[in-house]
Formats: structure tokens, sequence, C-alpha cells
């Protein structure tokens, strides 16, 4: 509205003055008439020459009039474009200004921006300062924290240490007055019973004791489909025709070997059975397991008395003292060789080796262990102390089984060099070596056997046959042909007869 009001006023400023010039012009060609009207009657009186000079005087008048007009409307023109250009900067000087005080009114937002930036720069330098020295004083309370640990866990270790010393000493006591009473009873059963007649010694109900040969396998009595996955252990129960086998689905199963039924399966190992043993009492059973723990089962109700733990890899064998049934020896892939008191449930002494131990056994008189290692050496340990005895190379690799004769002066070694010998307990000192064409130790853990009259030596082979040995000829007197899969171990009946075997497939067979 404004600006076409200030339009419509230039307008009307350039048609006033238009008018203006106009009768301004009218006013001088009449003030100027009477001169020309004067000048022309001379000028026709003096001839046409005057004429011409009047009518050039005319003419240029006229030009003069029409370049003053001309020159009025281009000023009038102009006068109206100044007042326009005016009015224009009138309004962008307005702009100026509002523009000016929006940055005015931004600069000092900006200001206060700032100053609001730099107090939470402070503060935030504050808080880092706060943050850093919280940070220093956690780190050292950590520091404290650990060596009250460290400390705390020296004074549990030197007060478990004192414990196990102490319960070291009163196991002690206890051992040695049991193995007192337990040599005192032997002896004099020993002095009443016992005969020199050729074969093995077997007790009877009534405790009596008498003598029976082993007899060399050759026919094939009963096949057992006993364990899914394979049969890595098996054993006879003392003086009975009970076979006890431990398989890789964590079962543990007792089979009568007359009829090759089932008699009872035990349940609640929490891994892959490695390896067996049995008291001499037949009570208990003990499972080497690859959950890292070994588990003792009541022979009689079937239930679970000890879950022994302690290993922290493995455990790959297992035997039971012959000469009590408390004190139970294992072995695993730890690097360690465990003692345990099977009535207390605990350990009471761990070796500590570089290698590990594949198989071992008790010696006759339940101070000796004996454990053959991956680094091929047959190795004896005094169960009291934990000291090593002595050692020999027995094989060039590894150990993978340890059988113990029936009189305890003899101790068959397998190794995967293929390889079966026997040492001399006394000194250590080969006293055969059995080997045979085709025959192939079938994994770290084959077990071979002695007969209960330590007359012959059963060991399986990958092939699937198992071969027969006379330890006192040193050849092969059978071999036993029906496995269809590496046979893992053999076990021999204490009765004379039958032989077992089991292999990869968990099939069983026993001979006769």
């Amino acid at each position: 509205m404004i600006a076409r009001s200030q339009e419509e006023i230039a307008q009307e400023a350039i048609k006033h003055a238009l008018k203006a010039l106009n009768k301004r012009h009218l006013l001088e060609e009449g003030a100027h008439a009477p001169a020309c009207i004067a000048l022309s009657r001379p000028i026709i009186s003096q001839g046409s020459e005057w004429k011409e000079k009047a009518e050039n005087l005319e003419e240029e008048l006229q030009q003069c009039y029409k370049a003053q007009s001309r020159l009025s409307n281009q000023l009038v023109v102009e006068v109206a474009e100044s007042r326009a250009a005016k009015t224009s900067l009138q309004e962008k000087e307005a702009a100026i200004t509002d523009l000016q005080n929006e940055v005015t009114q931004i600069r000092d937002e900006c200001s206060q921006l700032k100053e609001d930036l730099e107090e939470k720069i402070k503060a935030l330098e504050l808080v880092m300062s706060e943050n850093k020295a919280l940070r220093t004083q956690l780190e050292e309370m950590t520091l404290k924290a650990k060596n009250a640990e460290a400390e705390n866990k020296m004074l549990v270790d030197r007060w478990m240490l004192q414990k196990m010393q102490d319960a070291e000493r009163l196991n002690e006591a206890n051992a040695l007055y049991e193995e007192m009473i337990d040599r005192l009873k032997a002896s004099g059963l020993e002095s009443l019973a016992r005969q020199q007649v050729d074969g093995v010694v077997r007790r009877n109900e009534d405790g009596a004791e008498y003598f029976v040969e082993s007899t060399i396998p050759s026919t094939c009595k009963q096949k057992i489909t006993a364990h899914e996955g394979g049969c890595a252990s098996i054993l006879f129960e003392y003086n009975s025709g009970k076979l006890i086998s431990g398989g890789q689905d964590r079962s543990i199963k007792t089979w009568d070997t007359n009829t090759g039924s089932l008699s009872r399966t035990l349940y609640g190992c929490l891994g892959s059975v490695l390896d067996l043993s049995i008291t001499h009492d037949n009570r208990s059973i003990i499972a080497a397991s690859s959950s890292n723990n070994l588990y003792v089962w009541d022979a009689t109700t079937g239930r679970v008395r000890h879950t022994l733990t302690g290993h922290t890899d493995k455990v790959c064998a297992v035997d039971v003292s012959k000469i009590s049934s408390r004190h139970v020896v294992s072995a695993a892939y730890d690097r360690t060789i465990k003692v345990w008191d099977l009535q207390k449930g605990f350990c009471t002494n761990t070796i500590i080796f570089h290698s590990n131990c594949n198989s071992l056994c008790f010696s006759m008189d339940g101070q000796t262990i004996c454990s053959g290692h991956v680094d091929g050496n047959l190795r004896l340990w005094d169960i009291q102390t934990g000291k090593l005895l002595s050692e020999v190379a027995a094989h060039s690799l590894a150990v993978t089984s340890i059988s113990l004769s029936r009189n305890g002066s003899v101790v068959l070694t397998s190794g995967r060099d293929n390889l079966h010998n026997l040492f001399d307990m006394r000194s250590l000192e080969v006293c055969g070596t059995l080997r045979a064409t085709g025959n192939r130790v079938a994994s770290n853990w084959s077990r071979s056997c002695i007969s209960p009259d330590d007359n012959y030596v059963a060991a399986g082979s990958a092939d699937g046959s198992v071969h027969i040995w006379s330890i006192s000829k040193g050849d092969i007197v059978s071999t036993l042909k029906e496995h269809t899969a590496p046979v893992l171990c053999c076990s021999w009946s204490g009765l004379g007869k039958p032989l077992a075997s089991a292999d990869k497939n968990g099939i069983i067979y026993t001979w006769t």
C-alpha cells in the first residue's frame, strides 16, 4: 500500500510539472510574439534575406523550445526516479537497521553461550579431576584388595596345608594300624591255607585257598554287545566269573560270563569310562572318567558312594591297594598322580611329574606305585612320601598298560612301540620281551594282562586280533580272531578262565 501511494504521488508530481512547463511555454511564446511580429515587418520590407534569417531564428527558437521541453521531461523523470531511489534506500536502511539489531541480539546470545561454554568446560575439568582422583583411589584400593586376597589365599593355603598334614599324620597312623592288622590276618591265613602247587591261588567262600592252572584260550565262548561308542576297560571280580565293563556311554555294567547276560548297570558317571578297578573284597567299584573325576559305587546297592574330585583333566588310570581296600591311586592328564582315602573320600597325597601317566598299579605290599608314562618310562613311587624311588626307560614310545603278576615279582608293560616287556620288580631289569608280526597297540590306554598263574600274556591289536604269549617260551601260543574293530583291553579271570577282550565298537568276547 505504501509503495503504490508513493508511485501515485510521483505520477501526480510529473503531471503537475508537465502542466507547469506547458503553461510556461505558452507564456513565453505569448511574450515573444510581439517581438516576432515586429521583426517580421522589417524583414518583409527588407526583403527575402531578412525573412530567411527570421525563419531560421524562429526555427532555432522552436528547436530550443523542443530541447527545453525534452530536458524538462527528462528532469521530471529523473526527479521521480530520484524519489523512488530515495524511498528504496530508506527501505533498505530500515532493513539494515533490523539486521543490525538481529546481529546485535545474536552477538549477545553468542556471548552468553560462550560464557555458558566456559562454565561447562570448568565444570567438566572439575569432574575430570575428581574422576582422576577417584581412579587413583580405585587403583590403590584394587591393589590393596589384591594384596589382601593374595595374603588371604596364602593364609588359607597354609591353613589347608596344615590341616592336610594333620590329616595325613592321622591317616598314616590309622593306615599303619590297619596294615598291621591286615598283615597279621594275612600271615595267619597264609600260614594255614597256602600250599605249594602249580597254578594260581583262589580263595573260596570259606576262606581257604587252592590253586588252579590257567588254560590257553582258543575258542570264543560268548559275544556280548556291551556299550555304544566303545568299551575302554574291563575286569573280573576277584575269584569270580563276573565281568565288569565301562564304556563311552558313561555306564558301568556287570555280566555273567557263563550265560553272557547283563546282571546290573551302574549309573552316575558324567564322562566316558577310561579305566576300572575293584576292591579285593568286591564291595566297591571305582571308575576313572573323562569328566576329571573318579566315581565309587557300592557293588551291593549299586549306588554312588563317593565322587572323588581334584584332578583338572581326564582321569585315565585307577587302581586299589591289594592289601587294604582303603587306598586308591589315580592318574590324570593334568600331570598328577593322586592317592585317595576311600573311607574319607578325599586326596591324601599328590605327585606332580612333567610327563602324563597312562597306566598305574599298586605293588603287592601296597607301599609302592608303579606308573607308565607318555615319555615311555616306568617309574616307582613311595606312596607315603610321594618320592620317586626308581625309573627305567621301558619303551621308545608311550607306555599304555601296566599289569602286576600274581606273585608281585614281575610287572608287564605295553607301549605304542608295539612291544610288551616284562620287568623284575626288585631290579627293574628286563626279563622278557614279547612281540608279534601284525600286533599293533590300538590306543594310549590299550590294556594287556597276565594270566592268574603268571604263565601267559594276552594283548589286543589294532587289526582286531588277540595274541597270547607264553612267558617262559616268549612265543605266541594262540591268536584269537573274532573282533572286527581294534581291541582296547583284555582281562583274565582269577579262576584261570575265561579271558575277556573288548573293542572300539563296544563288543566284548569271552574266550576259553
